[in-house]
Parts: C-alpha cells; sequence; structure tokens
C-alpha cells in the first residue's frame, strides 16, 4: 500500500535547525541512560559460549530488558536488538503506549549485543578482561540472543526482530540464520554486507584509540580521553550526521568548535574504548552470505529469507550508505523499503530518535507495518 509522506511545511526550516541543536545529547540521554523507573535489567547467565570461530567466551551473560506482558499463547513477542555502542535503550522512542511497539499490546524484549558493556564485554569480564577478550561477530550476536529467548524465556517465535544501525545489521541475520523464527523484520539504517567505504570509517576510529599513548595496549587504567575524542568526531559528528545539519545548526561555520568541544566532554566517558575495538572488528566483518550453508553467496542468503521484511533507511547516510540496503532489498521476497522522512537531513541518525520528524514517521511507519504483520492485532489473540 502506498503512504504519503508529510510535506516539508509541516516541519519548516526552523523546525529542523531546533531539532538539530543539541541532538547528540538527546541521542545519547536517550541511548545510554536507566532512570529508576525503567523496567529492571535482567541477566541470563549462559557460561561458557562458544563463538563461530571455535573460541569461547568465559562465563558468558547477557543482560536484557522487557516491556509489557507475555500472554498465554507466547504470540506477542518483539525482539530488539542494538546499535553499536548501544543498549537496550536505543530505541526506548519506539516503545510505549501509543506507539510502534505499544507495551499494551506486544511484549517487547530489548536485549544488550556481546561487547556493549552491559552484556559481557572486553570492559566488565573477570576471565578474559580487555584485549584478552576473544573476537566476536554479529553471527555471534544473534546467536546468543536467539539462545536467550528459546532457552531462557522459552519463546520460540516472535512478531518482529527490530533493531538500528549494527541492530539492523543483526535483523538482517536473524532472517538468514532463523528464518522460521519471526513473522517479521524490521531493519533501520542496515547492511547486509559491510562496504568498503564503512570499513574505512571504522578503521579510522580505532586508529584514533590506538594510536593515543594512553590507551596502552588496552591496559589504560582512565579512559584514552584524545582518542576518544577523535574516535566521537569521526564517527558521531561526520559519519552519523550530514553535512546539511551543520550548513543549517551553524550558519558561522566556525561556530560549530565550542560545540563540538562541549559533545567530546559529554561523550568521552559513555562508552569503554575496548569495548568500541570489539564491536567495530564484528560490524566491519559483518557478511550475511558468509553463513553457514550460503557458501559466501549474499545473494542467496538475501533470497532465503522469509519473513516479512521492512528495511528504512536514511538520506545521506554516511556510515551505512542508503544505497546498500536499497540494493540488497532487491533480493529478498516479501520487502518493503522506505527512507525515513525524506526531507529530513539527519543522515544515519535519521533512526537514532533525536529529531521529532524522524521519530513521528518511524512510529507512523513501523506501526502500520506491525499492524499489517498482525492483521491489526488479530494473529496476536
Amino acid at each position: 500500500m502506498k503512504r504519503s509522506f508529510p510535506a516539508i511545511s509541516r516541519l519548516g526550516i526552523a523546525g529542523i535547525v531546533l531539532s538539530l541543536v543539541g541532538f547528540t545529547f538527546l541521542f545519547a540521554g536517550t541511548a545510554l541512560a536507566h532512570r529508576p523507573t525503567d523496567p529492571a535489567h535482567q541477566l541470563y547467565r549462559m557460561g561458557d559460549f562458544k563463538l563461530e570461530s571455535g573460541e569461547v567466551i568465559k562465563d558468558f551473560a547477557m543482560v536484557y530488558v522487557t516491556h509489557g506482558t507475555l500472554n498465554a499463547k507466547k504470540s506477542n513477542a518483539i525482539l530488539m536488538v542494538t546499535a553499536i555502542s548501544g543498549n537496550h535503550h536505543r530505541i526506548d522512542f519506539l516503545i510505549g503506549p501509543g506507539k510502534a511497539l505499544d507495551p499494551t499490546k506486544y511484549f517487547i524484549v530489548a536485549t544488550d549485543a556481546i561487547g556493549n558493556g552491559l552484556t559481557t564485554s572486553p570492559s566488565n569480564s573477570q576471565a578474559q578482561p580487555r584485549m584478552k577478550f576473544p573476537r566476536f561477530s554479529i553471527r555471534d550476536m544473534i546467536h546468543s540472543t536467539h539462545r536467550l529467548l528459546t532457552q531462557h524465556l522459552g519463546i520460540n517465535h516472535v512478531v518482529a526482530v527490530i533493531g538500528p544501525s549494527m541492530g539492523g545489521m543483526q535483523v538482517l541475520q536473524f532472517g538468514v540464520s532463523y528464518p522460521d523464527f519471526m513473522d517479521s523484520l524490521i531493519a533501520m539504517v542496515p547492511l547486509a554486507k559491510t562496504p568498503a567505504w564503512t570499513v574505512l570509517v571504522l578503521d579510522a576510529t580505532r586508529k584514533a584509540i590506538m594510536l593515543d599513548p594512553a590507551w596502552d595496549n588496552g591496559n589504560y587504567t582512565k579512559p584514552p580521553a584524545e582518542g576518544l575524542r577523535l574516535y566521537r568526531d569521526i564517527l558521531g559528528f561526520l559519519a552519523t550526521r550530514a553535512p546539511e545539519q551543520y550548513r543549517w545548526q551553524f550558519p558561522n561555520g566556525l561556530d560549530v568548535l565550542p560545540w563540538l568541544k562541549a559533545q567530546e566532554d559529554f561523550l568521552i566517558p559513555l562508552f569503554d574504548a575496548n569495548d568500541w575495538i570489539y564491536q567495530t572488528w564484528a560490524y566491519e566483518a559483518h557478511d550475511i552470505g558468509k553463513t553457514p550453508g550460503m557458501n559466501g553467496d549474499l545473494l542467496k542468503a538475501l533470497r532465503s529469507i522469509k519473513a516479512k521484511t521492512f528495511i528504512l533507511t536514511g538520506v545521506n547516510d554516511l556510515l551505512n550508505p542508503e544505497w546498500e540496503s536499497i540494493e540488497a532489498a532487491r533480493y529478498i521476497r516479501d520487502v518493503r523499503c522506505l527512507t525515513i522522512n525524506p526531507y529530513s537531513v539527519t543522515g544515519h541518525f535519521s533512526a537514532g530518535g533525536g529529531n521529532p520528524a524522524d521519530v513521528e514517521f518511524l512510529n507512523r511507519e513501523i506501526g502500520f507495518f506491525l499492524d499489517v504483520v498482525t492483521d491489526r492485532g488479530k494473529k496476536l489473540e
């Protein structure tokens, strides 16, 4: 069904500028903060967890939260998987009464990926701390999450798997690795295979950290601040933003510099340097064509996806270029591909929850998609 888009006049240039002021502070706050009124952290201890490389994460434990109530038929579950450096709060802007992921209808399981600092990570592992931690992959992330739902929560099928960025990559991998596990896939600004451009961006962020003497081969006693400052600049203020944002937010170009310093100061302590390095290794190696049984064939992997798939892309996405997922969508049998708020200038962060117009668009369109998937809730009964 064709959907109409709001005219740009509904927001206007002035509204766009106002929504961008403090945008990163808002994004970081919503993505990372855990308030006393939020659902409690829950922990699933798996013991030793074998990776697809054959290595083992010792004493592996996964953190997650839940929203809503699982119905008697266990037919209303939705799985959320998170973005790089994000946690289970990453798409809170979609969760709540009247929103796309309404906990009065759905049981939402919001998970923390390997290496995000809550689930077992280089920063918190007692058995394999820091750079002694084994490298893991996107598939390792989704295998651990699948195990959480099936073995720990007793949920063998979900309405949807949803996630942004690295979460969107996990979503597509779920569709290939566990094609009968879900009715639908909702992948925001994803990749099916990481392209050279994204690898270069991620490699630059790692070099920024590793070339800081304070990093000390991962054995720092306090955050390697200068390396983290540069990594944040490369990722958060170049690759995940679009040039148009700065044009409208800072008519006088030099005004961006004190703003940037304030953003860096705020963000430096929010994510561990080694955790970032490990998650970028997983991110850059991602290729659903390398799923066992696919023989390295990306198109075969995409064609194997059975679930109804919704891919949402960002205009001028400089981290996960939009044309990558648009091209991938051509080979998925039941797919809808849509640009997030096509009049937006928020690039990769269009799925970040910081721009009210993007948030409105995502709630509306994802809610509409889930209504189709569930036949307006009849399939949940």
